[in-house]
């Protein structure tokens, strides 16, 4: 057996930007069709009645810098959330979404098709097939609140609390101690789910919930180590050894933005707390199985990542990371 560990930061690195990052003619693009969407949103919008555009704020996981390259096929994702104020007293909340899906298309017109404009639960999917890029709008109920905080309205006309603003200044203030690693660490994170999903199609993890994974540990650490994100192969071991020593069971709160002690009693299998909204379980619709096939998820990538840490010859090493990150690891 090698003393020698043959997957180090410094490759995971290198594939992380040939593999995993956005490149940056991709994110100049996105960044350009975005703009094109809200530019024409902000005219159709004020043409119609209902609504006011308050201002449009670029949101997710681009605005994050947590977005990852898409594989050939699956596009690219960009989120946008449009600020709205009610100019009608008597409109009907719960169409919020029916609305503006009526915007979204005006903004094309008949260059697209109706197949291309899906509405989810809190958002807008607008998917560009000449680039592959997939955008969501998100339209937020804008009340007058400070750190633009607003209400989503989901299809069922429910009101969830969200702010853009906390939401990156969540993350930011983070990135600002812990440095680049940090967003690299959990855009890695997100490779690894990607194969993992499609290795299992029923698996469920979606990447709001790995990014709060991943501050919780910043937060508290690991069995007394801080997460080590100028080290991905052990901040890999330690996000998965979290995950399956827990089994996702422990709540994860955050105090930034109000008193942890504000949370409500629940019986979700798995409790990840909105930073911004202390009513919103993030992981609410997760059911005991999904727990439990991402928990298994991650204990075979913990298994793979341990093995690869004293592996005797480099090929070996790199083949237990394929398990995580498909064949083209190391993308060299």
């Amino acid at each position: 057996m090698s003393d020698e560990t043959h997957v180090t930061h410094a490759v995971l690195r290198r594939f992380a930007e040939n593999w995993v990052n956005v490149a940056k003619e991709q994110a100049k693009r996105r960044r350009e069709q975005v703009n094109h969407l809200k530019a024409r949103l902000e005219v159709h919008v004020a043409a119609n009645p209902g609504y006011d555009l308050v201002k449009l704020r670029a949101s997710g996981s681009t605005a994050k810098h947590t977005s990852i390259s898409r594989r050939r096929g699956e596009g690219s994702d960009a989120d946008v959330a449009a600020y709205l104020r009610c100019a009608d007293p008597d409109i009907d909340e719960a169409k919020l979404l029916e609305w503006l899906w009526e915007r979204c298309q005006e903004v094309y017109g008949k260059t697209k098709v109706a197949d291309d404009f899906v509405i989810s639960q809190h958002a807008v999917g607008i998917t560009l097939r000449g680039s592959g890029l997939k955008i969501d709008v998100a339209p937020v109920l804008y009340t007058g609140e400070e750190d633009d905080k607003g209400f989503l309205v989901t299809r069922q006309g429910q009101r969830v609390l969200t702010s853009v603003t906390l939401h990156l200044r969540f993350i930011r203030d983070r990135r600002k101690l812990a440095g680049p690693g940090y967003p690299e660490l959990i855009r890695l994170l997100k490779a690894w789910i990607r194969e993992a999903k499609s290795r299992d199609p029923q698996l469920r993890c979606k990447s709001f919930l790995l990014e709060l994974v991943v501050a919780h540990l910043w937060d508290t650490g690991w069995h007394g180590a801080g997460l080590q994100v100028a080290d991905y192969p052990v901040a890999f071991e330690q996000v998965l050894a979290y995950i399956t020593t827990t089994g996702l069971q422990t709540p994860i709160v955050f105090g930034d933005f109000y008193a942890t002690d504000e949370i409500s009693a629940t019986s979700d299998p798995i409790q990840i707390w909105d930073p911004v909204n202390p009513e919103n379980n993030i992981a609410s619709s997760y059911t005991d199985a999904n727990r439990k096939r991402l928990v298994e998820a991650a204990a075979s990538a913990l298994d793979s990542v341990s093995w690869a840490a004293t592996a005797p010859t480099q090929g070996a090493a790199y083949d237990a990371w394929r398990e995580l990150f498909g064949p083209s690891f190391p993308g060299e």
